[in-house]
C-alpha cells in the first residue's frame, strides 16, 4: 500500500522510502516507495512528473492500493527524495479544480456532471440534465462559474469510508482522489471554449487564463 501524501499536502517534495524497483521491457523502471507525492493518472487528471532520486519520474500509476512510478532509471531500495513538476502541478491542480466549480455552477441552471476530463488543452465536462433543461446560455454559465471562482471559496477535505471527499466553501463536496488550489481565486478567469449537446448530454469545453 502506498500511503497518497497529495491528498491532504500540497508539498512538492518530500522523502521516501523504496521498497521495490522492478525493469520493464521498455528499458524504464516500476518503483514502489511507501508514500508518495505524486498524483497517478486517474480522475480525468494527468499523471504528475518530476524526479525520484534524482532519476526522471515519467509517470505515475494506480495498481489498486498502491502506486507504480514509471522512472528512466533504477533505484536501489532505501530513502530517496521527492520532487514533484511544479508547473504541471499546478496547471492540473488549478484545471481540475475549475472542472469541479463549473460542475456547481451548471447545478442552478439544472444540469449534473455525469464525466469529466480535466488535461490540458482539452478540459471539458459531460453534464446530464434528469428534468430536460434548456441548454444554458454560454455567457450566463460563464458569469456564474467565474462568480464562484472570485469568491475564492476555501478548500474542504476529509476522509470517509467512501474516500476522500473534495468541496470548497458550501459548495457540494464530492468524492475525488486528485489535487487542487487552496481556494478557488486561484483558478483564475475561465473560459467556456465550446458547447455541444448530443443525445441528452451536454459537453462544455473550457480552458483558463495562463
Amino acid at each position: 500500500m502506498t500511503e497518497r501524501l497529495y491528498f491532504f499536502s500540497d508539498a512538492l517534495d518530500a522523502t521516501a522510502t523504496v521498497t521495490a524497483c522492478t525493469p520493464l521491457e521498455d528499458g524504464t523502471f516500476s518503483v514502489r516507495l511507501d508514500q508518495t507525492l505524486f498524483h497517478p493518472q486517474g480522475g480525468g487528471q494527468p499523471s504528475d512528473t518530476g524526479t525520484v532520486g534524482g532519476v526522471r519520474l515519467l509517470r505515475a500509476i494506480n495498481d489498486g492500493d498502491t502506486v507504480r512510478h514509471i522512472t528512466d532509471g533504477g533505484l536501489s531500495p532505501g530513502p530517496v527524495s521527492l520532487e514533484v513538476d511544479a508547473a504541471a502541478r499546478r496547471l492540473h491542480t488549478r484545471l481540475h479544480s475549475a472542472g469541479h466549480a463549473l460542475a456547481a455552477a451548471a447545478i442552478p441552471f439544472g444540469w449534473k456532471t455525469c464525466k469529466s476530463h480535466h488535461w490540458p488543452g482539452e478540459a471539458r465536462l459531460v453534464l446530464e440534465s434528469p428534468d430536460a433543461a434548456p441548454v444554458p446560455d454560454a455567457g450566463a454559465l460563464t458569469t456564474a462559474v467565474n462568480a464562484l471562482i472570485a469568491a475564492g471559496h476555501q478548500r474542504c477535505q476529509s476522509l470517509t469510508p467512501e474516500g476522500r471527499t473534495v468541496g470548497f466553501g458550501l459548495l457540494p463536496a464530492t468524492l475525488c482522489g486528485g489535487t487542487h488550489v487552496r481556494d478557488l481565486a486561484e483558478i483564475g478567469p475561465l473560459h467556456l471554449t465550446r458547447l455541444k449537446q448530443k443525445q441528452g448530454h451536454l459537453t462544455v469545453f473550457y480552458d483558463l487564463t495562463p
